[in-house]
């Protein structure tokens, strides 16, 4: 982050504007609005901020800003300038900055200590969008967008909370019982329902009633486990429940292949476990990851597995849900787009079709000891669009594999690495030289392996999008 987000009480503060215009006015406004003492340096003022003036909600000293004017001003907690001379907004940083007081020049972020964002007013409920200073355009887009999605009861709803706040934090000793007991009135949806509809005693009421039924003294935390799968890699394919329940958690434990994009949907207080693998070594044993996610969950926690793709397709979702049944451990299962549904939406190509496919294998690509191996007879007699995970060590004997079963060695395989994420990378090659392109490329997990006739398909919507001078949205190398 470039700056951090942080609320300021500046409520009976002084605050300096230097300018008049339309731009300074605008500044003042959220001074005033926060319940600032507005002092305005100008020669002269706009119409906005002479509205400002004739309703004795600024100070206005007509000047020129200059140092000697400094000892005649109250001193600020905050300075803002936003005036056409350059000179004087420099002069006015410099100034307040060597007295450690903030100041943000209007549209110049290297003369800014803060920054004003764009604003989603649904009091006491703020909503701040900030770009950094880079667009601000771009912010007052964001804000339109939330202001459509956000319902202005939502300002209701907050002075009802903090009406009961302090006596639901009588009522619950434990932190943690809180914030278990406000998350579930806000998702039981009849609160939030009640107050739409401005039927505020019935959600009040409402309110006491589950109040009522809390435990108090002796609250003890129910433990659960979300298994949840993260999907490819693109924060977006993340479906909403999965965010829900990540927002929700005390404890996220998560693997290699979930993106730092996903981790930051989670809470900012949740506690982060790396219990990534990788090839030939394994910083947590899979029994010990399970241990793990029982001894969360029996401490009464809230646990978040964040698993790349779907946890029920080579996450070994099962065997970590196994040990917890056991033990009578309550746990939701979010389904997660696999690895091979994303990256053929996201390099333009089907799992079935048809004209080539009628059918798909999904297929580990690496081999445990005392597993089963691959059939590659049965794969060779279906047809299947063949795709296989974690297979960039194996690919050698993979394409073995299928070419002693008399596969067409010109049959298509793609290459992915980084499947939906912004570095994403296809390598289109054949099964004949499968392994060859492999080596030559440097290929490194994650990758995915999928062969298959399906592959002509994309060529043709490739040709279709470059008809159309459409550019390609991923980093493509064909291998010869």
């Amino acid at each position: 982050m470039d700056y951090l987000p942080i609320f300021m009480k500046i409520e009976q503060q002084h605050c300096l504007i230097v300018g008049g215009g339309a731009v300074a006015a605008r500044k003042a406004d959220l001074f005033i609005k926060s319940g600032a003492i507005v002092t305005v340096v100008a020669p002269k003022l706009g119409n906005e901020m002479t509205f400002h003036l004739a309703q004795g909600k600024i100070i206005w000293h007509m000047n020129t800003f200059s140092t000697a004017l400094v000892s005649e001003l109250p001193r600020p907690s905050l300075v803002i300038s936003a005036t056409d001379d350059q000179n004087v907004n420099l002069s006015v940083y410099e100034t307040y900055r060597a007295q450690s007081i903030p100041v943000n020049v209007a549209d110049q972020t290297d003369y800014c200590d803060f920054i004003l964002p764009a604003i989603v007013d649904r009091s006491p409920m703020t909503i701040a969008i900030s770009t950094g200073g880079r667009s601000p355009v771009l912010a007052r887009y964001m804000k339109a967008r939330l202001e459509s999605l956000i319902p202005h009861s939502l300002a209701k709803v907050g002075d009802i909370l903090g009406r009961y706040r302090q006596v639901i934090k009588d009522r619950v000793k434990d932190p943690e019982g809180r914030r278990y007991f406000w998350e579930n009135l806000l998702n039981s949806g009849t609160f939030l329902n009640r107050v739409s509809k401005d039927q505020i005693e019935e959600a009040c009421h409402y309110l006491e009633e589950q109040m009522a039924i809390t435990s108090q003294e002796d609250y003890q935390p129910v433990g659960e486990v979300y298994l949840i799968g993260a999907g490819p890699g693109d924060p977006e394919l993340m479906t909403l429940k999965a965010h829900r329940l990540l927002q929700e958690a005390d404890v996220v434990v998560y693997d290699r292949l979930v993106s730092e994009e996903i981790l930051d949907m989670a809470r900012r207080e949740a506690e982060r476990i790396y219990v990534g693998k990788r090839s030939r070594w394994h910083k947590v044993p899979q029994p010990k990851i399970n241990e793990l996610l029982l001894r969360l969950a029996q401490e009464g926690k809230k646990v978040a597995r964040l698993k790349g793709g779907d946890p029920y397709i080579f996450g070994r979702g099962a065997e970590e849900l196994e040990l917890l049944t056991e033990h009578g451990v309550s746990f939701q299962v979010v389904p997660g787009i696999t690895a091979a549904a994303g990256c053929a939406a996201s390099c333009d190509f089907p799992l079935t079709h048809r004209d080539y496919s009628q059918s798909v294998s999904f297929v580990t690509g690496h081999q445990q000891a005392g597993a089963e191996k691959i059939d590659y007879a049965r794969l060779a007699q279906s047809g299947d669009t063949m795709v296989f995970y974690m297979g960039i060590k194996n690919s050698a004997e993979i394409q073995k594999g299928l070419l002693t079963q008399g596969i067409n060695p010109n049959i298509p395989a793609a290459i992915i690495e980084n499947g939906t994420r912004s570095n994403q990378k296809i390598t289109i090659t054949t099964l004949e030289r499968l392994s060859k392109t492999i080596q030559a490329h440097q290929v490194k997990p994650p990758s995915l392996l999928v062969i298959g006739e399906v592959l002509k398909v994309r060529e043709k919507l490739q040709q279709n999008l470059k008809s159309v001078s459409k550019g390609e949205t991923l980093l493509e190398v064909v291998a010869v």
